[in-house]
């Protein structure tokens, strides 16, 4: 397949990498680093599947560059305000250009799919400690399972297509049936780690699970109760199963985190806003949740005060 990936952060470079090592042709929209990437390529550093550099067929700053669209676009950028998902994707798409939208949280789908009526949009959840450490420079530290499936809901063999070249690519590649469900169990990791590293100023995952893992744990039951309201009931060992795997994993700078200390936009209002607006609509008691929402909404306050000159 001719696929062309939206933004060439850690995201975007390792799976496009990914796809480009089994064949397909794989061009990139690259804004911040565009320099960087145009000359010297994406240099991933990886434990488990090795040292390499990705050099895309095209770098562009602007899908409009393109001569010809793709017949899949991955839009790999965070779901925050300000970013025009929209936009990005106008001029990378054809009538039957695939649409595919790797990010953190819940319900992002529909205003994509609302601006794309006619195009087959897949939503997928990526599992894995990746991070993007300079321009051009990309560090995948643990795991890389990607999950894809259609938006509602099915399995199209575009979908199987994708799935199957991760797969040889060597990391699990899932499709599924029900891509809302997988959103609502990758919630229960996010929403309790993500903004905790940056409530506490910085603690890294293990330190977070190792002094506090009652509050996480009620902080993941909480979200499985809101995603059993909603429809989507997760396993009941969906929680243990966090907790273990987390304090296996090598301690890990939340992606929230990295972008809080770089002044950039958070994920709040898709990973834990979203999850909270679900729970009240559906009377779900979540009073840790409300209690972490709370308190990063008064940071973003204080953060953006602090940016326009105000004394904190």
């Amino acid at each position: 397949m001719n696929i062309l990936v939206i933004g060439t952060g850690a995201i975007g470079s390792f799976y496009g990498a990914l796809l480009a090592k089994t064949g397909h042709c794989v061009s990139v929209v690259s804004r911040s680093d565009y320099e960087t990437v145009k000359a010297k390529g994406i240099r991933i550093r990886s434990a488990t599947l090795g040292d390499y550099t990705f050099r895309p067929a095209a770098v562009v700053r602007s899908a409009a560059e393109l001569e010809t669209k793709p017949d899949c676009t991955l839009l790999c950028i965070k779901v925050v305000e300000g970013a025009d998902r929209v936009g990005l994707l106008r001029d990378a798409v054809a009538p039957d250009t695939g649409i595919v939208l790797i990010s953190n949280g819940i319900d992002i789908e529909p205003e994509v799919a609302a601006a794309f009526p006619d195009n087959e949009v897949i939503s997928g959840l990526a599992f894995i400690g990746v991070t993007r450490t300079a321009p051009g420079e990309i560090w995948h530290q643990a795991y890389g399972r990607l999950m894809l499936g259609n938006y509602p809901g099915g399995v199209s063999e575009r979908v199987k297509t994708l799935a199957a070249a991760f797969e040889e690519a060597g990391i699990d590649g899932i499709a599924t049936e029900n891509i809302t469900t997988a959103r609502w169990q990758k919630c229960v990791w996010n929403a309790a780690f993500n903004p905790l590293s940056v409530l506490s100023g910085g603690l890294d995952t293990l330190d977070i699970l190792s002094t506090q893992e009652g509050f996480v744990r009620a902080i993941m039951q909480e979200i499985r109760a809101v995603a059993a309201a909603n429809g989507h009931p997760l396993p009941e060992d969906i929680v243990e199963k966090n907790v273990a795997s987390t304090y296996k994993m090598p301690p890990y700078k939340t992606s929230m985190l990295v972008d809080f200390e770089a002044g950039q936009p958070m994920e709040t209002e898709v990973i834990l806003g979203n999850a909270v607006r679900a729970g009240r609509r559906t009377r779900v008691a979540i009073p840790h949740l409300e209690s972490v929402y709370a308190l990063m909404k008064l940071l973003e306050l204080r953060t953006s005060k602090s940016l326009w000159g105000n004394p904190p």
